[in-house]
This record gives structure tokens, C-alpha cells and sequence, in this order.
């Protein structure tokens, strides 16, 4: 192995990323999260087992790197519309369970021996929840759109809004030890008016103009979107801030434009790619000799996790009238910390305010909290069947909101029907649907056709649909038929396998323009084909023999 890795880099990330696939299937068969096995891989690959990273600067920029894309995919979604309904269980519960694990995190922390800045950095850590992973596991029990799921989703906004502002608050106090408490609070607050007002002067006046005009390729607005992330993220370095809150903020600046989810589909796969890395490097990096002393820090604060958020949750809940079940299965979303929180304390090492040690034990929180949380939602009923009899304490004698939120069964305004593809037929039967009082959407990924339907006040998106990632953000589960009106069979071969596995149980129509296409979708399943011509030519012959018929009868 030495000697195959004596040729340099790229021979060592192909190996890494051999091993790093073979782990990541067994992670899968195991029904954990693939950062799981990336951690471990770098563990064995570092010096701590077999000391096979040599690669260390490039590795070291690749995680960078990737911890930028994660941070701009999640300011890409934060757009101001889902901000503002976040809805007031969702705002009150991720509060107070932010409240709740930073004191009494912090207190239970300082209790074992950390200093006050190492206990404040792993307190504010374990209050983070790994929204990649939630809403993975929630889609894929198709419970992303159910009472708890949803208000998981709002509470999981409140903590990226945390994250970011706590990594804000904690760059700005790169300098505390130098300067005074109100002259770095006086700089943290100028810092951030001059932020906010060139947000606003961007996402005003500059940025809707520049990405419109880069959608024009679906390749260069990759690339846009990408080099935004990395160019903000060194603005926000070189303004003391950090690159994360930079990566972030260039994210939030592009989330309100109509090709906010275009480019999210684009850079999901590279965002997992990017943070393959961050979990190698920061694996081979752990200090074995430094954790020993670390484990039963790790067990008091894993159960801590485990127990202690989801019952703040539940508490909350019930005193807002929801059921002991919905807050037991919100709550279990809560009981983990995420990639973030690793990210947040990596953060504090490179500002010098805490040592290797608090990302060591913070790791270690991560492994047990994400492996043993992901099989307790992935297992939530048969394990709210088991522990509901003691459950009660967390609900009112009547649970009012409960049928206010849960009574309507299709939300006000969700489409019924979804057309892909809006050229002259797919925007000709967009606009019939609609006018004719039908809840339609339409989706194409040519920007100046989504401009002029979005500008006659249809419901229009910009993106591709043969994008799985895509497909993922689109309300399927209301939707009663798929229209496509896609010209290759291939396209349409990706559509129909990508609504496969977004769950789609609805019914299909294709448009197709021959006989080999309309097979083709017939036996692939689509239930209704359609085509233009012959549709068009049999109308016209049975109006003309028909007129024919009436004039020989005269």
C-alpha cells in the first residue's frame, strides 16, 4: 500500500475514495447516515490507525471547500417566504429547545472540568440537528409532510438561523482578549449593519438581473453559483467574520430568486461529494491519545442529547395542545447534534478559541448521537407503542391545536396537477388548467419562459425536471396527475424514474410527437398518452365527416 501511495495524491484520493464507497454501502445497508462511515475512514486512514493520509493540504481545501457549499445550500433555502411562516410552534420549539440544551448544556459541561469558552462552544454545539439528515429519514418514511414532520422542518430553519448568527457572534470575538467587551460588541454590530445593507443593496438592485442572466446555461449558473459561495465566503473572512457565515450569507442573498432551487439540485451532489473530505479530514486528524479522558464526557453529554431535547420538545408542545405523539415524534428529530456542530467547534480551533480536545469530544457526541437517533426515528411508532403509557405528562386534557392544523387534507393552494415541460403546448395547457379554476404548477429549465408565464401570474418554477434532488422539493404528495410534455424518451425516462423514487403514487400523462415515444411511456407505465398530431388530425376528420354528413342530409 506504501508503495502505491508513494505516487502521489492522486492515487491516494483514489484510494480513499474506493474505501469511502465501500464504506458509505455498508453505512446504507446498515441504514445509517453515509458521514458515519466517512468519519471512521478517516479515522483509519489517519495516524491514529494506519497512517495512510499524506495529502493533508489538499484534503484540508477540499474540506473547506465543502463546508462552504453546505453552508450556501443552507442559506439557499432559508428564503424570506419560509422564514415568515415558520409558524408559532415551530419558532417557540426551536427557541426553547435552543434555550434549554445551551444552559444546562453548559452547565453540565463546566461541571466536567471544561473551561467557560470550551463549555460555551460544546454547549452551543449540542443544539444543533442535522437537517440533511432529518429530512432524509422523514422522506423517506414519507413523513415529510405530516403534522410532526412539518413542524420538525420549521424548528430546523430556527437552528440554521442559530448556527449562523452563533458562528457570526463567535468570529466577531476573535479579538475579545485585546479589546474591551463594548468595543468588540460596538465592532460586531457595525460589522453587521454593513453586512445586512449590502445583502440588501444585492438581493435589491444586482443579484436578480446577474442570475437571470447567467440561467441561461444550466452549466454556467452551476458555476455561478459556486464561485458566489467561495467569493463571499473569503469576503466574509477578510471582514472578520468567518468563511461559513460568508458561505451563508451568499446562499440567504440568492434564496428569494426563481432559480433558488435549480441551483439546490445542482449543488446537492457536490455538497455531498465536498463534505466526503471534511469527515476524512476531520477523522484522520482526532487525537486518540487526547480521548481517552474524553468517553464519559461523551456518554453523560450523548444522553443528554438523547433524552433531554426530545423531552423539552414534547414539553413545549404539550403546553402549546398538540398530542403526546406528535411531540414525541417531532421531539426524536431533536436527538441528535449534526455536521454543523462539528463544523461550528472546527471553527473555534482555526479562531484559537478552543483546543482539539472540545472537536474530539464533540465528534464523538456526533457518532453516537446521529448512529443510535437515526434508528430511533427510522423505528419511532413501535417505539412511541412502547413508551406512550408514560407519555401523558406531555399533553392537555384537550389538545386544541391538534385539529386545527392536522383538519385540512390538501394545504390551500398545493397543485393538483404538475406539467414539465411549458413549451407551446405544455404553457397552452398550464394556462387552460388554471384559468379553468384547476391548481396547476409548471416547471421548465428555459428562464425566459418561466419569466413570461411567471409575469401572467402562473405558478410557474426554473429547474430540470429529470433532477431527483429537484423532484424532492416539489409538493408530490398532493398532486394528482404529472403531466409531461418532454420531447426525448430519455428525458422522460429520467423524469419517470426520478418520480419513482420521490415516492410519486399519482397518475401520468405524456405529450409525445410519435408512435415509438407513446410505446415507449405505455410500457414504462404512464397511464395516459397523448399526441398532438393524430389528437389534432382524428378531431379534424370527425368535425369535417361530420359537417359533410349534416350538409348531405340537406
Amino acid at each position: 500500500m506504501d508503495a502505491l501511495l508513494a505516487h502521489g495524491p492522486y492515487v491516494e484520493f483514489a484510494v480513499l475514495l474506493m474505501v469511502s464507497a465501500v464504506a458509505g454501502a455498508v453505512a446504507v445497508r446498515l441504514r445509517q447516515p453515509v458521514l458515519i462511515a466517512y468519519i471512521v475512514i478517516g479515522i483509519l486512514v489517519g495516524p491514529a490507525a494506519f497512517g495512510l493520509v499524506r495529502a493533508h493540504e489538499q484534503i484540508n481545501l477540499l474540506a473547506e471547500i465543502g463546508v462552504t457549499v453546505l453552508l450556501f445550500v443552507v442559506g439557499l433555502k432559508l428564503d424570506l417566504q419560509h422564514i415568515r411562516n415558520i409558524g408559532p410552534v415551530a419558532l417557540a420549539t426551536g427557541l426553547g429547545q435552543l434555550t434549554f440544551t445551551i444552559v444546562f448544556g453548559f452547565i453540565l459541561t463546566l461541571a466536567m472540568g471544561k473551561s467557560a469558552v470550551e463549555a460555551l462552544y460544546i454547549a452551543v454545539a449540542l443544539t444543533f440537528s442535522s437537517t440533511i439528515i432529518i429530512v432524509k429519514l422523514l422522506s423517506d418514511k414519507r413523513e415529510l409532510d405530516s403534522l410532526h414532520g412539518r413542524i420538525a422542518v420549521g424548528f430546523l430553519i430556527v437552528q440554521d438561523l442559530a448556527v449562523v448568527l452563533a458562528m457570526m457572534t463567535m468570529s466577531a470575538l476573535r479579538g475579545a482578549g485585546e479589546s474591551g467587551e463594548l468595543e468588540v460588541a460596538g465592532s460586531l454590530v457595525l460589522r453587521l449593519g454593513l453586512a445586512a445593507l449590502l445583502m440588501f443593496v444585492l438581493m435589491r438592485y444586482i443579484l436578480p438581473k446577474v442570475v437571470a442572466a447567467m440561467a441561461r446555461s444550466q452549466e454556467l449558473l452551476l458555476i455561478f453559483a459556486i464561485a458566489w459561495g467561495c467569493g463571499l465566503a473569503a469576503l466574509g473572512e477578510w471582514a472578520g467574520f468567518s468563511k461559513e457565515a460568508g458561505a451563508f450569507m451568499a446562499g440567504f442573498s440568492l434564496a428569494s430568486t426563481a432559480y433558488r432551487e435549480a441551483m439546490n439540485a445542482r449543488l446537492t451532489g457536490i455538497r455531498d461529494f465536498m463534505l466526503l473530505f471534511f469527515f476524512i479530514d476531520l477523522g484522520s486528524r482526532l487525537d486518540f491519545s487526547t480521548l481517552g479522558g474524553e468517553l464519559l464526557p461523551a456518554v453523560v453529554l450523548s444522553l443528554f442529547v438523547l433524552i433531554g431535547n426530545p423531552l423539552i420538545v414534547m414539553a413545549i408542545m404539550g403546553f402549546m395542545g398538540y398530542r403526546k405523539r406528535t411531540g414525541f415524534l417531532a421531539g426524536l428529530t431533536v436527538a441528535q447534534i449534526s455536521e454543523f456542530s462539528i463544523v461550528f467547534v472546527a471553527m473555534g480551533i482555526t479562531l484559537g478559541h478552543v483546543g482539539g480536545e472540545a472537536l474530539g469530544l464533540t465528534t464523538l457526541v456526533g457518532l453516537v448521537t446521529i448512529m443510535l437517533s437515526t434508528y430511533m426515528i427510522l423505528f419511532s411508532q413501535s417505539l412511541y407503542e412502547r413508551l406512550a403509557p408514560w407519555l401523558g405528562v406531555f399533553e392537555r386534557k384537550h389538545p386544541f391545536r391538534e385539529l386545527e392544523v392536522e383538519q385540512p387534507v390538501r394545504p390551500e393552494g398545493q397543485p393538483r396537477v404538475l406539467v414539465f415541460g411549458l413549451g407551446r403546448y405544455g404553457a397552452r395547457l398550464l394556462q387552460q388548467l388554471d384559468d379553468a379554476g384547476v391548481a396547476v404548477m409548471g416547471m421548465d429549465f428555459d428562464p425566459e419562459v418561466v419569466r413570461s408565464l411567471a409575469r401572467e401570474g402562473r405558478n410557474v418554477r426554473f429547474g430540470d425536471g429529470e433532477d431527483p434532488s429537484l423532484l424532492e422539493s416539489l409538493p408530490l404528495q398532493h398532486v394528482d396527475w404529472v403531466v409531461t410534455t418532454l420531447a426525448q424518451w430519455e428525458s422522460n425516462r429520467a423524469l419517470l424514474h426520478a418520480l419513482r423514487m420521490a415516492g410519486f403514487t399519482g397518475r401520468i400523462a405524456g405529450v409525445v410527437r410519435d408512435d415509438p415515444h407513446g410505446q415507449a411511456l405505455e410500457a414504462a407505465g404512464v397511464e395516459l398518452v397523448l399526441n398532438p398530431f393524430t389528437d389534432a388530425a382524428d378531431f379534424a376528420a370527425r368535425w369535417l365527416v361530420g359537417d359533410l354528413k349534416e350538409k348531405a342530409r340537406h
